[in-house]
């Protein structure tokens, strides 16, 4: 499972840099790279990336008893 939540993690990462550098400089890097808003593959890596907010979201619990985290 730790596997799980690091791709996650990472995607949250992408997803993050990439609302970053839109919300600066009105790019968005993953359209950029992957053929434009309505590719499929643009718009399958905006679909992975809200999976990996949601899997986050509804595990956060479970992530910190797994990483051995306090929990706020």
């Amino acid at each position: 499972m730790k596997a799980i939540d690091v791709t996650a993690a990472v995607l949250l990462v992408i997803g993050g840099l990439n609302w970053g550098v839109w919300g600066l400089f009105d790019v968005d890097v993953v359209a950029s790279v992957l053929g434009g808003y309505s590719s499929l593959a643009a718009r399958s890596v905006y679909v992975i990336v809200g999976a990996a907010a949601v899997y986050q979201a509804l595990n956060v619990k479970a992530i910190q008893s797994r990483w051995k985290m306090a929990s706020a």
